[in-house]
């Protein structure tokens, strides 16, 4: 174990963090840039006093628990978190877990994104954060917000007579799904959702046994709306950071007629 490496690196990282980034309120004007050291203990579900001790070069060997939590409460991307299990002397094991905090910069992004549909799902689909154009198109958001969830147990489930891209949606998700069950082996919340489809959707079971798995990408697909009818969309998937968050964008082919309903719904909009 590096004391002294580790000590800095967490420093560093800790005044590289801004409150909102780490889903803290803001608050009052700071002092110095980053969070508090009661605050990354706060996060972490450590005492203050031991994560000072770290970050002095002096605090005991930390357990594989401790650095994992350390890992989500200073938002480390992948490669940080590898380097800090190192530095304390340990391998480092799979990935945290699904983030459910969009990062500032990627709300940022959505607010300014004004003519452009899209939203942030994480790695087991659920809905975290939209922009007013995504309401314009598809309408507010349901009580129920995990998508595949909604395609196997919603109000419209997959069925016998469902649409190609209706049955290609659920065959990617799942194929999909398991690969983020696979990258985060001990997510509670995959886990549970995977258990839930399972008991309430005989569909979600057969696509399941089929092992497929995939990464969700880039594709074209059509959105039925109802006062404009079908839209074809290009729907570009941006993945967000090594949390499995992904950002989906819903652009249209330059004058088409797509492209000229999301002019009208952003101009009707008054924006």
């Amino acid at each position: 174990m590096n004391r002294v490496q580790l000590a800095e690196f967490l420093k560093d990282r800790r005044a590289r963090v801004g409150p909102a980034e780490a889903g803290l309120p803001v608050g009052v004007r700071r002092r110095t840039p980053g969070l508090r050291r009661e605050e990354v203990a706060q996060l972490a579900g450590i005492s203050v006093d031991y994560y000072a001790r770290l970050e002095q070069g002096r605090g005991p060997h930390p357990s594989r628990q401790v650095l994992s939590a350390l890992g989500r409460a200073l938002r480390l991307f992948e490669d940080e978190r590898a380097y800090l299990f190192r530095l304390a002397g340990e391998q480092p094991g799979p990935p945290a877990g699904a983030s459910r905090v969009v990062p500032a910069g990627i709300m940022h992004l959505l607010e300014r994104l004004d003519d452009t549909p899209a939203f942030v799902i994480d790695a087991k689909y659920d809905l975290l954060a939209w922009n007013q154009m995504a309401i314009r198109l598809m309408g507010e958001p349901p009580a129920e917000r995990n998508m595949i969830w909604n395609a196997f147990c919603g109000p419209m489930p997959i069925g016998p007579g469902a649409s190609a891209e209706f049955r290609s949606f659920a065959d990617e998700s799942v194929a999909d799904l398991r690969a983020a069950s696979v990258r985060y082996p001990d997510d509670e919340g995959i886990r549970a959702l995977i258990e839930r489809l399972h008991a309430a959707s005989p569909e979600f079971t057969r696509r399941w046994n089929q092992h497929h798995v995939c990464v969700r990408r880039t594709t074209v697909k059509t959105l039925p709306h109802p006062q404009y009818g079908d839209l074809e969309l290009e729907c570009q998937v941006l993945h967000a950071d090594d949390s499995g968050q992904r950002v989906v964008f819903y652009t249209a082919a330059p004058g088409s007629r797509t492209a000229d309903v999301l002019c009208g719904l952003r101009e009707r909009a008054g924006v």
